[in-house]
């Protein structure tokens, strides 16, 4: 059972403080329309009633980071890679470090459980998109390395996805750009910084 903002999810509805079931199914009380809470159709993806006016902040980016998962998978098929989501994810954290990096900052980095990570680098390595190499300096450490596949995979993506996420966001006026802007870089380091401390670093 997950807390989120207080409330719980579980059986795929979440309950918020009161008992308002908002994330899917019926209120236990199957009486009047007035004792039914509003439906969460929005939160999975089906927002007939559109989305209420005081959905919860955690709710809009738990639905948010839903669909933008699901188009940012679109957006790898479409760009005819043969790497999952979150192995691409991999292989920008190798590109962006330079890679030779330990599977620990890899996963630090990517904020992935090192058991995640390991199944996701075995993929990448079968797939030759990864090297694993001993740390010529310890023999004991071993690295991650991007083959010339990797980096083609990366340039591949980057060529096909970038207009593709451009367009997706030319829904917001540019006046607005500098306000969202600092609210996502803001979450950005206060969930980063709220992992750090709950993994003890």
């Amino acid at each position: 059972m997950n807390e989120i903002d207080g409330g719980r999810i579980a059986d795929g509805a979440c309950i918020v403080p009161g008992g308002d079931q908002i994330a899917g199914g019926d209120h236990a009380d199957a009486g009047s329309a007035a004792s039914r809470p509003p439906q969460g159709g929005w939160m999975w993806g089906d927002p007939e009633d559109g989305i209420p006016p005081d959905a919860p902040l955690s709710l809009l980016l738990l639905g948010a980071s839903r669909v933008m998962g699901a188009f940012y998978g679109s957006t790898v098929a479409q760009a005819g890679v043969r790497v999952s989501p979150a192995g691409l994810g991999v292989l920008r954290v190798l590109l962006a470090g330079d890679d030779g990096l330990k599977s620990s900052d890899v996963a630090a980095r990517g904020w992935s459980s090192p058991g995640t990570l390991t199944s996701v680098v075995n993929t990448l390595v079968r797939e030759g998109y990864v090297e694993r190499r001993p740390d010529p300096d310890d023999r004991r450490v071993v690295r991650l390395w991007l083959t010339d596949e990797g980096r083609a995979a990366c340039q591949r993506y980057f060529e096909v996805a970038g207009p593709l996420w451009r367009d997706a966001f030319s829904f917001v006026p540019s006046e607005d750009e500098a306000v969202i802007r600092k609210f996502f870089v803001e979450m950005i380091e206060h969930f980063s910084e709220r992992m750090r401390k709950e993994r003890g670093k």
